[in-house]
């Protein structure tokens, strides 16, 4: 009997939005690859320095930090060559010329099967397991047909959404010209209308690909459509109502007290007070909005099904410290008088968000399963959430 002692490759996914980073990790596992994360590209440099068994790159364009994704591309071909890159992005679309040699470039929301195969021809087979079955969709199987056809309808969507917004380019202009303002101004408003339009595609091409993120990992490990339904509908709910808090501030910052309030008013049932807030109200990013309100969304669905508030006198404590010497903002989500908390036996998708929000917050998430209660922590740089003054 022969063993196959191949060790199994590592693609290093480096992306700054929660969610789609765990989408991408998801592609990359389902290609039978390890995954190894960077939420920007100063962490992703990090990682490479101290290890010599990534085989592939797949990051983001766009994102914060000293360098975006495709300097990164350039930085790491440079001094690490044989490693192969995959860039991908929604708003930018880099030529040839732009890219570093041999990598690959796909646009959002992602055309999964294509980037297997492409993740397949640049690094190899992998060990990608088909596992037969009904129901669920067990990590690391691959559905080609309806995963090809929930990206084909998201991208006809954008499709309808790009031709949208040029008509509205045009009618932009038509109207500048009907109003009678010169050519200086309006060369000006042109320029600043198509800053605004681009920006607006570009958000909807995001949020197109948190969609499907979020469809994909909802259905992932449902144990039913009618489940997984369900779970994607309180997701983009949840989506919807940050987004909402959100234009209320012009995306500029929001109130900690209030996305807490706003991500668990939906399951408060009928004003009864069962979640206690306590601690000093903060502004906070945009980003940082909404990942915490999809990560309570998350913690809200799991204690009003299995936790504190599945019985009358349960009750949630939802407290947090700001420790000024040391710059962090403290978290603690405590559950109580529920039934008895039983360990449960897989990682679900609530599970890996909450966990994940710790590394895109460059901080830590704790989860006890106590029989009183279960509990969630969470310890972060102040930094990684307060908005600029």
């Amino acid at each position: 009997m022969s063993t196959d002692l191949t060790p199994v490759p590592n693609v290093l996914v480096v992306e700054d939005e929660m969610i789609l980073r765990m989408r991408a990790v998801d592609i990359v596992e389902d290609a039978g690859f390890n995954s190894i994360e960077a939420v920007n590209a100063d962490q992703a440099i990090s990682i490479l320095e101290s290890r010599s068994d990534i085989s592939l790159l797949f990051t983001d364009i766009q994102m914060p930090g000293s360098i975006d994704g495709l300097m990164l591309a350039h930085a790491v071909h440079d001094r690490w060559p044989s490693i192969k890159i995959i860039l991908v992005s929604g708003q930018v679309k880099p030529s040839d010329a732009e890219r570093p040699t041999n990598s690959q470039f796909f646009g959002k929301p992602l055309a999964v099967d294509q980037i297997i195969t492409e993740l397949q021809a640049m690094v190899g087979a992998g060990a990608l397991t088909i596992v037969p079955g009904t129901g669920a969709l067990p990590v690391g199987s691959v559905t080609p047909s309806s995963r090809t056809d929930q990206e084909l309808a998201l991208l006809a969507e954008n499709d309808s959404l790009r031709l949208l917004l040029e008509q509205a380019g045009v009618d932009a202009a038509t109207f500048l010209a009907q109003a009678g303002i010169d050519a200086k101004e309006r060369e000006a408003a042109e320029r600043l209308q198509q800053l605004i339009l681009g920006e607006l595609h570009h958000r909807i091409k995001n949020t197109l690909a948190t969609v499907s993120a979020i469809a994909s990992q909802s259905f992932r490990t449902a144990p039913s459509i009618e489940a997984g339904q369900k779970a994607m509908e309180g997701r983009l709910v949840a989506l919807g109502r940050a987004h909402d808090l959100l234009m209320q501030v012009s995306w500029a910052s929001a109130s900690l007290t209030h996305t807490f309030s706003n991500a668990t008013e939906p399951y408060d049932s009928q004003g009864s007070r069962r979640f206690h807030f306590n601690g000093p109200d903060l502004r906070i990013t945009s980003g940082a909005v909404i990942a915490l309100a999809m990560t309570f969304n998350e913690l809200c669905t799991n204690t009003t099904k299995f936790g504190a508030l599945s019985v009358p006198a349960g009750r949630v404590e939802i407290a947090w410290t700001i420790d000024k010497p040391k710059q962090r903002l403290n978290l603690a989500w405590t559950e109580s008088g529920g039934p008895a908390v039983e360990l449960p036996t897989r990682q679900s998708f609530g599970t890996r968000m909450m966990k994940s929000l710790g590394q895109q917050l460059n901080g830590q998430v704790k989860l006890a399963y106590e029989t009183s209660g279960f509990t969630y922590s969470l310890d972060v740089p102040l930094s990684s959430v307060a908005a600029a003054a």
